[in-house]
């Protein structure tokens, strides 16, 4: 499933070249209150001027039940 909207043009600088990056190991999303291993997170980001458009957790059923 494709999680991410449809971005075509960054906010900041309207760059349209967009590229995906993942942030994994110590930078892992964790859950509160929860024993989990995580989740690796993932970002939409402007190959022009390096800004973050979107960032997801790749697994995010990982984090049901944490709110309360």
């Amino acid at each position: 499933m494709n999680q991410y909207a449809k971005v075509t043009e960054c906010p900041k600088c309207g760059g349209k070249e967009l590229g995906k990056g993942k942030q994994s190991g110590y930078g892992m999303m964790y859950p509160a209150n929860k024993m989990s291993f995580g989740s690796d997170v993932e970002y939409i980001i402007c190959t022009e001027c390096g800004f973050i458009i979107e960032s997801y957790v790749k697994k995010p059923e990982k984090f049901k039940g944490t709110l309360f």
